[in-house]
């Protein structure tokens, strides 16, 4: 049996159908003053999948999570799989400065104390974040259906990472395509002037696709895409595990001169059009 929280209703569904397995009716709503009101509608399992991404807005889509997590509990529910594609509060994972709250570490602990049996998520932020909790926990990688929609849509690409940190991203997409990868780097040319381009390969009228866990702000991508642009690549096409995009993220990225802009539904966003559920349906099998 799945159940999908507000956040990943469709996710949750395309789970269900890889699985053959139910969807459980869920009602959710709010009273007046903000607080949330949750009700499971079935007759539940002994074994249940929950579906919801934290992502904005984190706090509700959190709350939500714990008190599905916490209802399935009082109905006598034993192993509660819960899958978090985008797990919301994932970059402080440890605390760089005194008297920082280490959220990531936190989410975890409620997780755990609201009934998880076991969490999956999608490209954590920091792969250690498996190691805050006391229950199994399994970061999952989409790179994978990433790399089948560039070989779908792109013909013989070049994959790019916008800075080292989102170097083994390019690579592994690069490794499943057979294609070439590369990074941005930045080189001091005087103490006054810095150039940034491709550490290895002449990208010259090659079709460029650039590869990143988050896309947040895209000041990253837009940086990138300004520097292919001026070694005169040929395509821009932008992916992403984790399509955040606040604000005017997107129409920026498509300024800077992005030709396509691809995420999964980890999140739900326009560009969401990677699944992620046939994964997320293989992982749980194994289980």
């Amino acid at each position: 049996m799945i159940i999908g929280g507000s956040s990943s209703q469709k996710l949750a569904a395309n789970i269900a159908h890889e699985m053959d397995d139910v969807l459980c009716p869920l009602e959710t709503r709010k009273f007046p003053d903000g607080e949330r009101y949750l009700r499971i509608k079935k007759e539940v399992d002994d074994g249940v999948v929950v579906v919801q991404s934290t992502g904005f807005p984190q706090d509700e889509n959190l709350m939500e999570l714990f008190l599905i997590l916490k209802t399935l509990r009082s109905m006598g529910v034993n192993n509660i799989r819960t899958v978090i594609p985008y797990f919301g509060y994932g970059r402080q994972e440890k605390s760089f400065n005194s008297g920082e709250a280490v959220s990531a570490e936190v989410v975890c602990q409620l997780i755990e104390f609201a009934g998880a049996s076991s969490v999956y998520s999608l490209n954590l932020h920091e792969k250690s974040i498996c190691d805050l909790f006391r229950i199994p926990a399994f970061n999952l990688s989409a790179i994978p259906a990433i790399a089948r929609y560039v070989e779908k849509n792109v013909e013989d690409p070049v994959i790019i990472a916008p800075d080292k940190g989102a170097l083994g991203f390019a690579q592994e997409v690069a490794q499943i395509l057979g294609c070439p990868s590369d990074h941005l780097e930045k080189i001091r040319l005087s103490p006054e002037k810095v150039e940034t381009k491709p550490k290895n390969l002449d990208v010259e009228g090659r079709d460029a696709v650039i590869i990143d866990d988050i896309i947040s702000t895209g000041g990253t991508i837009v940086n990138a895409c300004q520097i292919l642009k001026e070694h005169q690549v040929g395509r821009i096409v932008v992916s992403c595990v984790h399509p955040v995009l606040v604000g005017d993220a997107l129409l920026k990225i498509f300024t800077a001169g992005a030709d396509d802009v691809v995420g999964t539904n980890t999140l739900k966003s326009e560009v969401s059009n990677v699944s992620v559920a046939g994964l997320v349906a293989e992982a749980l099998k194994k289980e």
